[in-house]
């Protein structure tokens, strides 16, 4: 180790004796992504009140870890540099993302950054389609020098221990059938679906179309631009509201100038944006159609009950046994011939209660379990008692605008 390295790690470890809480167990929280930070946050939630637990945050490495320092900054939560993680042993670690984790000396909770396990991993030069994994269950991460890396495999749902099985059976002692915390606070959003209308601007005459797109070239805003223009040219701003949530990974990936800069003329016409570290939760919770791709958004708007329609979908990088492959199945896809208000009010009146249950099904099971079962999962790793009250999954905060 390099003596600047040292340095780091000695101002770390002495930061220790200043502390008023002494004997704390210390879960670290790695933080790749926004989007792998909102996840995390669900479960750092169950830790609140407990005076046991030190909770630390730093920013691991990854392609798109842009937003990541003002997302730690904005929680006020205590960091830990990335160089500083190797050199420290903690209590428990969790993370939703799989770079770097061998570095993580604790026992590690590695979860899924979005609707399970539905993207494959992209295909290398002469490599079969059929022997591509979900991103998430491959053994090329859950793995180094023949061990299993994580102590514990967070799934949303009992069928994903066959696609573990196939992909990385080494891993399957160590699998944990949880739920979806993003199903489960979703659907304890809905009841307040009217306060999050009046948060987002929509009138109580007005209806809402919520655009969302996922990240890279084959997702909506990569394929299909035009899209947004057309919506806000053809749906009368006095009858309907359209607001865009895009993936975090497009707002860094480009940065936020960029993106308001492309969407401008859309902005003069009255598209609303939502801030890449907002909830977009809310936003789904609020709509009455959702148009996605095959980003995870889409997926949980199956969730909501209203409409959900495709605007494109590259079936070549989607596992075909996930929930988010069944979804393709049975949501209708925008035309880019014909009236779009014309395909949303088909799409309103061919929707039938149960349309999407089979998709949602696949989604998580064990609906409204998550709190609960993550609690009991992160204590027993901790060797800790759980506290006595009984985790409350709650309704995510109003949505703001102005990204």
């Amino acid at each position: 180790m390099s003596d600047r390295e040292w340095n780091r790690v000695t101002v770390g470890l002495d930061s220790r004796r200043w502390v008023t809480r002494k004997d704390c167990k210390t879960v670290l929280v790695a933080v790749h992504t926004v989007t792998s930070g909102q996840r995390l946050l669900d479960t750092a939630r169950l830790l609140e009140s407990d005076l046991r637990v030190q909770v630390v945050f730093t920013k691991a490495p990854d392609v798109f870890n842009n937003g990541v320092d003002q997302l730690i900054s904005g929680l006020g939560g205590a960091s830990l540099p990335w160089a500083q993680v190797p050199y420290q042993r903690f209590d428990l670690a969790l993370a939703a993302s799989l770079g770097s984790i061998h570095e993580i000396h604790a026992p590690l909770v590695v979860m899924p950054h979005g609707a399970g396990f539905n993207k494959l991993v992209p295909a290398r030069d002469g490599a079969r389609a059929e022997d591509r994994a979900p991103y998430g269950l491959d053994a090329q991460r859950l793995m180094r020098d023949g061990v299993v890396l994580p102590k514990a495999i967070v799934l949303p749902h009992e069928i994903e221990l066959g696609r573990l099985a196939r992909t990385c059976p080494q891993a399957l002692p160590v699998a944990a059938i949880v739920g979806d915390s993003s199903h489960d606070r979703l659907v304890a959003s809905l009841p307040h679906r009217d306060v999050y209308r009046r948060a987002l601007g929509v009138g109580p005459r007005q209806k809402l179309v919520v655009v969302t797109s996922t990240w890279g070239p084959q997702s909506l805003f990569g394929k299909h631009s035009d899209l947004l223009p057309r919506l806000l040219a053809e749906l009368p701003r006095e009858e309907f509201r359209v607001v865009a949530l895009f993936h975090p990974n497009v707002w860094f990936g480009h940065g936020i100038w960029q993106m308001r800069a492309w969407l401008a003329d859309s902005l003069r016409d009255g598209l609303s944006l939502v801030p890449p570290d907002d909830d977009w939760r809310a936003v789904l919770a609020a709509a009455d159609w959702i148009i996605g791709d095959h980003g995870s958004v889409t997926l949980y708007g199956a969730a909501t009950g209203k409409p959900v329609m495709l605007a494109g979908f590259p079936h070549a990088d989607v596992d075909p046994a996930s929930a988010l492959a069944k979804l393709a199945t049975v949501a209708p896809r925008v035309s880019r011939r014909g009236s779009l208000r014309g395909q949303l009010d088909k799409a309103e009146r061919e929707m039938r209660p149960g349309r999407y249950r089979p998709v949602v099904d696949q989604i998580t099971s064990a609906p409204g379990r998550f709190d609960h079962n993550m609690r009991r999962l992160i204590y027993r790793l901790m060797d800790l008692r759980q506290p006595e009250h009984v985790p409350v999954t709650p309704p995510v905060p109003v949505p703001r605008l102005g990204a």
